[in-house]
């Protein structure tokens, strides 16, 4: 026997973690089709397809999917923008509120009435001018 084949022979085999490793870098592609038939006739095909490799291989073969799935990136950026949105937009309102009633709250102290004027449709589709 050589000495080459014997340390072969005595080397310890891969561990868990040493063929992880290697399937994670080089990447392991499992496939399949599963056909139900009944008389000849095809019933239901599943076609499976699977990939095991690190996010880093994928990405050099050009898989990156997870990036733009909304099920699987987080939703809490988008939540966080759309609370800024609201908040700025709450603040707006108020604002307006409150310009608003210093405006009824300034025409009260100068003792004059201001005639605010609104328009409501009638059934016939014609506008009444209505003074509140």
């Amino acid at each position: 026997m050589s000495s080459e084949r014997s340390t072969l022979i005595t080397a310890r085999p891969p561990g868990l973690v040493d063929v992880l490793d290697r399937i994670l870098d080089k990447g392991l592609v499992i496939a399949g089709d599963i056909k139900v038939s009944l008389a000849n006739v095809e019933l239901l095909t599943l076609q499976i397809r699977l990939l095991v490799c690190s996010i880093d291989k994928a990405e050099q073969i050009g898989l990156n999917w997870w990036r733009y799935d909304t099920n699987l990136t987080t939703r809490a950026e988008r939540a966080e923008a759309e609370n800024v949105e609201l908040r700025l937009r709450l603040n707006e309102l108020e604002q307006e509120i409150r310009n608003l009633a210093a405006a009824n709250v300034a025409a009260a102290n100068r003792g004059t009435t201001e005639v605010v004027t609104t328009r409501r449709t009638t059934r016939k589709g014609k506008a009444k001018r209505r003074d509140i």
